[in-house]
């Protein structure tokens, strides 16, 4: 009997150590620059296993003890393999070799605009730097924004309009983050261009659905870049002159290998050009980005990332429009061990918008700002288990807006509306599972929870309930406040939680083909006041409390996914279904600037939207590119809160203002040589819903137009086509300077595509015609970009 015990004992052991594990950790970089890579696959094939780089280019593994062959590979580097025997833990730094020498250096993101088969997310799309500088767009100047709206699912107002839609959202229901900083206004002169420096940009992911636990606040999609970390090898500079605007970065080492910096700044100067003409109107902008990044040891690294932006339109100096963004973030990565990973922010957010009006006598001056700690883990435990939690606090100050004579003759007088404050906590677990070799999900819980605080004064209505609906006239109202009460800061007016649940699931049949079906639950909090087809730098933010309930969101999704001819040509098809609930519509007549008593011209509603998504792109070769098409509806309804009501719109569901049924998008890029290279796109939309007069009669001697239900009619159909051509000069080896000259063409075809159509009585003949007006014709710029 103790034989056998012994022998059995033995084999228990031997079968423990046969099974005994260890792992491998490192941060993989580039050779040229030192600066991280995302998103590098860490492949062993003998186990039919691996990982990714996370955002700040750390990987973990864990095998069973053993001799592997791993490979590091990322799209535009020379892939490393090399064999290694795991018998301890092992910290292992990586660096890859760009492949090519190219003006562009941040190919690096290219490999995650391909589809995986394999893994459980779904609904995300990702563009390199290089594709973005790529795609010709209005006076030349590279933009993150026109670049996505490319993209199957991704639309906005048209042109020169801020913001961008997704899968039939408003623009509000984005959550836009630079360095994990939120940017509450993405766009410089009122949409013409984008807030984001494509120079400076490192990574760029947008997720549409299945959104991870980590994120919240948003109940459409999230918009994540990340800046460059800087070179810590040698001193770099870069650059380019536009037609209207120019911009240049400079990166090098602190201590080389060990810290860096990046300045990129931008600006405009159109507007220099104005007064030649006689024009005394002006609109310019600038903006700066800055990083510093230091690594402590091979377990601390810390960054310090800012962003600064303004935006300024005058017209003769009697109207003055002046707003931007200011960020500021401070991170700290620590790796516990070889299994975890953490990282420690503390962000500093600014929105400031104000209007000086010379001719009224008075400036107006409003904003948000926002602070925000956030701590997120990510927990390595297995090969086909990893954990990702944190917390996330943030704490807003809301000023809509200080009214100031602006001189002594003014007769305006000083008025402060009141301020408001919140504050969001988040806590979050989200578990990544490879269940089995063609199984896997990605499952999580998001708790989110908003106090509205206390402030200087706040109405009390009857019933609580600030809009009331007249019965004679048929139409909603302001009600009149029973009194005003002052409250503490420390007071809470309201407060709101919510359970966020997020899972999405991947079943691969092959390497080359897969479904994935996910699940999403979104709370928003802050809600944008705006009755505009397209933000504007005058809409108001507000947040939830006592009359303004969050909007929730609930997303289906499920999607089909096929890599052909080997990867060369990827498919993606998704369909999806959105349903919102508590979404803001306004009473007819709404005034939303400078009001403070807003609840009485607001009502909760719901949303809906629905659609399918396709997007075939081409990968590989000289001719690459993709085709996009999004068959989509977008609605919104407030039905009457009783029967006594009839609601907004007779309580029926219209067409939200982004409504675009068909989107089709055709990107190609063709490299003919390693001097010129093509790109061309083709956008073709359904016209946006708007409302025309069904009649009209006279008051007064004055003709006074009415209109019939809301968003029935539409817009023309948008399309056009642009062209550029990239010419990179042949280097003289012994010089470090690249250049390249980028000629392009917007609207080709000089398609005059409708902003909006207003409706006039003509002087002359007294009859009533409409009028079109339209943002661009043909434009063709040239840009000369410059590296040394």
């Amino acid at each position: 009997m103790k034989k056998i015990l012994f022998f059995l004992a033995l084999h228990f052991t031997l079968f423990t150590i046969a099974q005994e594990k260890f792992t491998i950790s490192g941060t993989i970089s580039e050779t040229e620059t030192g600066e991280t890579l995302i998103g590098v696959n860490v492949i062993i094939q003998e186990l039919r296993t691996g990982t990714t780089t996370n955002e700040y280019g750390f990987y973990s593994i864990t095998l069973p003890e053993g001799t592997y062959e791993f490979t590091f590979s990322s799209l535009g580097f020379a892939s490393v393999k090399e064999t290694i025997r795991l018998d301890q833990d092992i910290l292992k730094d990586l660096s890859l070799s760009n492949d090519t020498e190219q003006l562009d250096e941040v190919v690096i993101s290219a490999d995650v605009e391909r589809v995986n088969i394999k893994a459980p997310q779904m609904s995300v799309n990702a563009l390199s730097a290089g594709t973005i500088k790529s795609i010709p767009v209005v006076l030349g100047e590279a933009d993150v924004i026109k670049s996505l709206l490319l993209l199957p699912g991704v639309t906005n107002a048209g042109e020169a309009a801020s913001g961008f839609n997704v899968r039939g959202g408003a623009a509000d229901q984005n959550l836009i983050l630079l360095d994990e900083a939120t940017i509450f206004n993405s766009s410089h002169l009122f949409g013409f261009f984008s807030v984001f420096n494509p120079d400076a940009i490192k990574d760029i992911k947008l997720f549409k659905g299945g959104i991870p636990a980590r994120y919240g606040g948003r109940v459409s999609s999230v918009l994540e870049i990340f800046q460059k970390e800087g070179n810590s090898k040698e001193l770099k500079i870069n650059g380019g002159i536009g037609a209207v605007s120019s911009r240049l970065l400079a990166e090098g080492p602190i201590v080389k290998d060990r810290g860096a910096f990046l300045v990129a700044g931008r600006a405009s100067y159109a507007h220099l050009f104005l007064p030649l003409f006689d024009i005394d109107n002006s609109a310019y902008f600038y903006d700066l980005n800055t990083k510093i990044n230091y690594r402590l040891n091979e377990r601390n690294n810390v960054f310090l990332s800012g962003y600064f932006g303004r935006d300024l339109f005058s017209i003769n100096d009697s109207f003055v429009n002046t707003y931007g963004n200011a960020v500021v973030n401070f991170r700290w990565n620590h790796i516990f061990s070889e299994k975890l990973f953490s990282n420690l922010s503390l962000i500093y957010s600014d929105y400031f918008y104000g209007l000086e009006l010379d001719f009224v006598g008075f400036e107006w001056n409003s904003g948000i700002q926002n602070f925000n700690l956030k701590y997120d883990f990510k927990h390595y435990l297995t090969d086909k288990l990893q954990l990702n939690y944190g917390l996330n606090n943030i704490y807003y100050s809301f000023n809509p807006g200080k009214i100031e004579p602006n001189s002594s003759e003014s007769g305006i007088l000083e008025q402060q509306l009141i301020k408001k404050y919140a504050n969001e906590f988040a806590a979050y677990v989200d578990i990544e599972h490879d269940l089995t070799e063609n199984l896997s999900v990605e499952y999580g819980l998001r708790l989110s929870h908003f106090i509205r605080f206390g402030q200087d004064e706040i109405n009390i209505y009857a019933n609580d309930n600030p809009v009331e609906f007249d019965p004679l006239l048929l139409i909603y109202q302001g009600a009149e406040p029973l009194e005003s009460i002052a409250s503490s800061r420390s007071d809470q007016l309201a407060s709101f939680t919510n359970f966020e649940p997020r899972i999405s699931a991947a079943f691969s049949f092959d390497d080359d083909h897969s479904i994935k079906a996910s699940y999403t639950r979104l709370s928003q909090y802050l809600h944008l006041l705006s009755n505009t087809s397209s933000p504007t730098p005058l809409d108001v933010w507000t947040p939830s409390g006592p009359f303004v309930e969050p909007q929730l969101l609930d997303q289906y999704a499920f999607g089909f996914f096929k890599n052909l001819r080997d990867g060369d040509f990827t498919l993606e098809t998704e369909v999806y279904y959105k349903d919102i609930q508590n979404r803001i519509d306004y009473i007819d007549g709404a005034d939303l600037i400078a009001n403070n008593a807003i609840e009485q011209v607001i009502l909760n509603g719901e949303a809906r939207a629905y659609g399918l998504e396709f997007l075939l792109r081409k990968n590989t070769g000289k001719f690459q590119g993709w085709l996009a098409y999004t068959l989509s509806k977008s609605e919104q309804r407030t039905p009457p809160r009783n029967e006594n009501e009839i609601g907004i719109n007779s309580g029926a569901w219209y067409n939200t203002p982004y409504d675009k049924p068909h989107d089709i998008s055709l990107y190609a890029n063709y490299e003919l040589n390693d001097k010129w290279n093509f790109n061309t796109n083709f956008v073709f939309q359904t016209g946006r819903p708007t409302n025309y007069p069904i009649g009209q009669f006279e008051f007064q001697d004055i003709i006074i137009p009415y209109y019939g239900l809301r968003n029935v009619e539409r817009l023309p159909d948008y399309h056009r086509i642009d062209i550029s051509a990239t010419l990179k000069p042949r280097k003289n080896k012994d010089r470090d300077w690249y250049s390249e000259w980028v000629f392009s063409i917007y609207n080709l075809y000089n398609r005059r595509n409708a902003a909006s159509i207003n409706f006039r009585q003509n002087e002359d003949t007294g009859v009533n015609e409409a009028v079109r007006t339209s943002i661009f014709g043909i434009i063709p710029s040239v840009t000369y970009n410059f590296k040394f």
